[in-house]
C-alpha cells in the first residue's frame, strides 16, 4: 500500500493537528510500503539549521521511526516548506524528489504534484513562486541569520493572509489548462496533489481523473483531514482522519 498526505501546516500553535499525525504515523503509517509526504507538512520552514528546534525535532524524530521501520518516506516541497534541505532528508530518513513526480504501480501511471505550480490565474503568486526557487535566490536567503529569515517569513505570511483575503477561489485553485499541460507532459492517467485545501474526486475528460488531498484540522467542526491510500491492486480511496473512506 501506498499512502499520500498534504497540507497539515504543522506548528506548535495547532497542537490538535500534530496529535493527529503522530497518531497517522503510528497507526496508519507501519502498513504503508511507501508514503509520500506532498508538501505544506509545516506551516513554515526556514532552513535546515532550525532541525534543532524541539518541535522540529519531535517531527523529524516520527519521520525517522516511520523510516526505519521500513516504510520509504518521500518529500514533495510545498509553497510554505519548500527550503527543506538534505539535512533535514537525513535526520528524517526520506527522500527528497523534485516538484513533479510521476509512480507507476498496478499498470497504473500516476503524477504527483503540490499544486500550486498549477493555479497559473495566480499571477502575483506565480511571480513570487518564480522568484524564490531560483536557487540563486535561495543562497542569499539561506545565508541571513535564522531569526532574520523568520521575521521575514512572518512578514510574508501576514501580507499573504491579507491578500487571500481579496482573492476568489477560482484564482486561488488549479487552471484546467495547467492540469492538461501536467498530464500530457507525463502520459499519466491519474493525478494527486493538495494545496488548495478543496478534497475531492474529479472525473475528467478521457477516463483521466485528479485526487485532491486535504488539509487538516482535526478541532474544525466537522473535522479536516485525511489521507489517500494506493492499495497493491491499483485501487485508490480517500480517507477521513478518523480513516473511514470517502465516497
Amino acid at each position: 500500500m501506498i499512502l499520500l498526505i498534504s497540507d497539515l501546516h504543522l506548528q506548535p500553535a495547532q497542537p490538535a493537528i500534530t496529535e493527529a499525525f503522530h497518531r497517522f504515523l503510528r497507526d496508519q503509517a507501519p502498513a504503508a510500503r511507501q508514503l509520500y509526504l506532498l508538501g505544506d507538512l509545516f506551516e513554515y520552514w526556514a532552513g535546515d539549521d532550525d532541525l534543532q528546534e524541539p518541535f522540529h525535532q519531535q517531527i523529524v524524530d516520527a519521520l525517522r521511526r516511520v523510516s526505519d521501520a521500513g516504510t520509504e518516506v518521500f518529500w514533495i516541497a510545498g509553497n510554505r516548506d519548500f527550503l527543506v534541505g538534505s539535512a533535514f532528508a537525513a535526520a528524517a530518513g526520506l527522500t527528497l524528489l523534485p516538484e513533479t513526480w510521476v509512480i507507476d504501480t498496478a499498470g497504473q501511471r500516476i503524477v504527483l504534484v503540490h499544486g500550486d505550480a498549477q493555479c497559473t490565474d495566480d499571477i502575483k503568486y506565480m511571480e513570487f513562486r518564480a522568484q524564490v526557487r531560483q536557487p540563486a535566490w535561495q543562497q542569499q536567503f539561506l545565508a541571513m541569520p535564522l531569526a532574520q529569515r523568520k521575521a521575514i517569513i512572518a512578514g510574508l505570511r501576514e501580507n499573504s493572509r491579507k491578500e487571500q483575503g481579496a482573492k476568489t477561489y477560482e484564482i486561488m485553485d488549479v487552471t484546467p489548462q495547467a492540469i492538461r499541460e501536467v498530464f500530457e507532459q507525463t502520459g499519466a492517467s491519474v493525478m494527486i496533489h493538495g494545496h488548495t485545501h478543496r478534497p475531492a474526486l474529479h472525473q475528467l475528460e478521457g477516463g483521466l481523473r485528479r485526487y485532491v488531498l486535504p488539509d487538516w484540522e482535526p478541532a474544525s467542526n466537522p473535522p479536516r483531514g485525511g489521507w489517500i491510500a494506493i492499495a497493491d491492486d491499483g485501487a485508490i480511496t480517500r480517507h477521513a482522519l478518523d480513516g473511514s473512506i470517502l465516497h
